[in-house]
């Protein structure tokens, strides 16, 4: 089969033909169809995040099962699936039997510690993969399996009530989808964007307002949830001005520098800063189901598998406005 194959980092990513897999115990073989470019991809080429080379990245796969190994009872050949971050953990540990398997010490993660989406085919735990609702697309559920569960999970976390006010700091590849959401639930919604020229598409996707700071964000009121998409930190750091009395500030962008916040507001206003990634099935299950429903859709760049390399440059170099989705 073919892949992207990252051999050191740093490296470009290569079209190698490399074995297929078999299933073996509880595993399945899905024949991928859509996997989305993530910008954790860029953070794990340039060795900052944790993961072997060489390597095949991609943690936005979706495709149909093509084969399944024993003891599978859950899954069927053609079942169309998609997987998330978390491919595997050890069942044991405090995490694990809390049903929080995301902290799990052993965790095994799709595209960081065994292979990715980016291929012809992916090797899978049988109980890694979730199923797609009927009406949508490989294409439009792909980016949904770490970008819009991450966004959608940050909003759930952050426990908005009603009539509370919800801003998005970033309007890119996470930041488009936050916005979706977040009007989706029934927030009034904020965009912080610096770019005039994504007013009328961020108008479009739902914001009900749109500002380009954290001052702007205070002068229109403020918000009681912020959904930090942004890989700036100091976009991050700025939008705090804009926090109302116990905002939350959830963390959900990466830039790989110290993100720094003066303690005065967070201590006088009771407000708080919120990690958050992929934070239970449950979450998955809404925000496909959005999609599925027409009220949230991926705004997406389409390659194919031998034009990755292209695709991952674009991505890299911040040339992607939205996602970038590589198709077979």
């Amino acid at each position: 089969m073919k892949a992207a194959v990252v051999t050191a980092p740093n490296e470009k990513w290569r079209i190698q033909e490399v074995p297929t897999p078999k299933p073996g115990p509880n595993q399945v073989l899905i024949r991928i169809r859509a996997s989305g470019i993530c910008f954790t991809d860029v953070h794990q080429t340039k060795g900052e995040l944790p993961g072997p080379f060489p390597r095949v990245l991609g943690h936005e796969p979706a495709g149909e099962i093509a084969a399944v190994g024993a003891g599978v009872r859950t899954r069927r050949v053609g079942d169309r699936v998609g997987v998330a971050w978390v491919m595997s953990t050890c069942g044991r540990c405090e995490w694990c039997l809390r049903g929080r398997e995301n902290f799990c010490p052993e965790l095994v993660g799709t595209g960081g510690q065994t292979n990715g989406g980016h291929a012809e085919f992916l090797l899978a735990e049988g109980d890694a993969t979730f199923l797609l609702p009927d009406g949508i697309s490989f294409e439009q559920a792909a980016p949904i399996f770490c970008a819009g569960y991450t966004v959608y999970s940050g909003l759930r976390i952050a426990q908005p009530q009603p009539h509370e006010r919800v801003a998005v700091v970033g309007i890119g590849g996470l930041g488009h989808l936050a916005v979706q959401y977040a009007k989706a639930a029934g927030f009034p919604t904020i965009a912080i964007s610096r770019s005039p020229d994504k007013d009328k598409f961020v108008r479009e996707l739902g914001a009900d307002e749109i500002v380009r700071d954290g001052k702007g964000l205070l002068d229109a009121g403020g918000a009681d949830v912020i959904l930090g998409t942004s890989n700036s930190n100091d976009a991050m750091t700025d939008s705090v001005q804009g926090l109302r009395p116990d905002g939350r500030l959830v963390l959900m962008g990466f830039e790989a520098k110290p993100l720094v916040f003066s303690p005065g507001d967070f201590i006088m206003k009771r407000m708080r800063v919120l990690g958050s990634q992929q934070n239970g099935t449950e979450y998955l299950y809404e925000a496909l189901d959005y999609v599925a429903k027409g009220k949230v859709r991926v705004i997406e760049e389409t390659y194919k598998l031998d034009d990755i390399t292209r695709a991952y440059g674009r991505v890299a170099e911040g040339k992607v406005r939205f996602r970038a989705v590589v198709v077979n």
